[in-house]
C-alpha cells in the first residue's frame, strides 16, 4: 500500500467512520462531477477545449475519494495501478491503441 492510501485510511478512520462501499463509489462520482464541472464552464462548454482548467483541490477530492473506495474494498492502489498499466501497454503492444475498442 502507498503513502497517500496509508495516509487516507488513517483520515478516515479519524473523521470519516468506515462506510458501505456503495457510497465511496457515489461519493468519488459526485467528486469527478465537479472537476466535469470546472471543465464545463472553463471551455465555455466545450467551445474553448484549449481552455480547460479544473481547480487542484477538485483533484485532490477525487483521488481522496477513490483511494478511500479501494482501501474500503481492501485494494491496493499501487498493485491496481500495476495492472491496469500492464493492460494498457499490452493494449497498445497488440492493437496500437489504448482504447478499449468498444464503442458507442
Amino acid at each position: 500500500m502507498n503513502e497517500p492510501q496509508r495516509e487516507v485510511r488513517v483520515f478516515v478512520d479519524e473523521y470519516d467512520p468506515r462506510c458501505d462501499p456503495a457510497f465511496r463509489v457515489l461519493d468519488l462520482a459526485s467528486e469527478v462531477g465537479e472537476i466535469a464541472t470546472d471543465v464545463t464552464e472553463s471551455t465555455e462548454y466545450g467551445r474553448s477545449s484549449d481552455r480547460a482548467e479544473v481547480e487542484a483541490d477538485e483533484i485532490g477530492d477525487a483521488l481522496l475519494s477513490l483511494l478511500a473506495l479501494a482501501d474500503s474494498l481492501d485494494i491496493d492502489a499501487d498493485d491496481a495501478l500495476d495492472e491496469s498499466l500492464a493492460k494498457y501497454r499490452a493494449r497498445l503492444d497488440e492493437t496500437g491503441s489504448a482504447s478499449s475498442g468498444i464503442r458507442s
